[in-house]
């Protein structure tokens, strides 16, 4: 089918199932809140190196975070409870607990608890105290601006990464026009984020690689710089290829996303065509076939 002109593939997008933790960070401004949103969630494009995907799904106006200031949502993905687990302490413990007038709240109403403040109360070296509100445990730990306030636990939640949409464009400035507005797209559907620099990935990568040491490698297939192959995926007059990864909380959100992501992109003038990346459907248990996406979302 064509949208605006630009090709787009009747493939799909194979995702995986993953864990995610939703944190709310407020502060004493919308400024101080995003700096510790920032790093929390820097470091975090694919747990292929970093442990965790994340990223500042929204951010939010006093009236809508616990203690009635400005603050910003995070995202926290990762392949196992164990693995968020050491991902929230860490981050939390060093991104935000040290951050200039900030707290931080459970952002999922159910899943099983995961430790926040229970494990960083111990940083309060004895001086920390606890303090129930509507069946929910606080710490206030003392630190030098005043206090640290921070909920015990933290729900997990089932959840969706690896959401894709691939963007082949005529030159390298469409290519990056294409992404950009998708990604201002995505970053507009609630339950999401995209984890990589800016929401875009230039270095694709496939299963595998002939390196033993490393479970992935670039996608020779989609590189312009490798012309005269046999496998080479692209025309001659394609000469820049974008990625946009999607992790959400639902499959739904995910979906949602990808066609509001799509939609935006097509409106560029030369974008080729979109695709997706998967693997013949044969690892991950959700796939996003793009036609339908277009078709379900208005």
């Amino acid at each position: 089918m064509k949208l605006n002109g630009v090709i787009v593939e009747d493939t799909f997008a194979e995702a995986f199932g993953m864990k995610a933790a939703r944190s709310v960070v407020p502060a004493c401004d919308a400024a101080w809140a995003r700096h510790a949103g920032l790093a929390a969630t820097g470091f975090a494009t694919s747990v292929i190196g970093c442990g965790c995907e994340a990223g500042i799904e929204a951010e939010l106006e006093a009236a809508q975070t616990p203690d009635g200031r400005p603050g910003v949502a995070l995202l926290f993905f990762a392949v196992s409870t164990k693995e968020l687990t050491k991902q929230i302490e860490r981050r939390v413990g060093q991104c935000i607990l040290t951050c200039p007038s900030t707290a931080a709240f459970a952002g999922l109403a159910e899943g099983e608890p995961l430790p926040m403040g229970k494990s960083l109360r111990y940083f309060g070296d004895g001086f920390q105290i606890a303090k129930v509100i509507d069946g929910r445990r606080y710490w206030r730990v003392p630190v030098m601006d005043g206090e640290f306030l921070c909920e015990e636990t933290t729900p997990m939640a089932k959840a969706v990464g690896g959401g894709n949409l691939i963007f082949v464009a005529g030159s390298a400035p469409a290519a990056l026009a294409a992404a950009e507005r998708a990604v201002a797209a995505i970053r507009r559907v609630p339950g999401v984020i995209a984890p990589f620099p800016g929401g875009v990935v230039r270095s694709g990568s496939k299963v595998g690689s002939k390196y033993k040491a490393l479970p992935a490698s670039t996608n020779d297939a989609w590189c312009p710089g490798l012309r005269g192959r046999p496998a080479r995926a692209l025309a001659d007059d394609e000469d820049c290829v974008l990625e946009v990864v999607i992790d959400g909380l639902t499959a739904e959100a995910v979906a949602a996303a990808m066609a509001a992501g799509l939609r935006a992109a097509c409106e560029v003038a030369g974008l080729r065509r979109v695709t997706a990346g998967n693997y013949g459907g044969k690892l991950g248990q959700f796939h996003f076939r793009l036609r339908e996406i277009l078709e379900q979302s208005p």
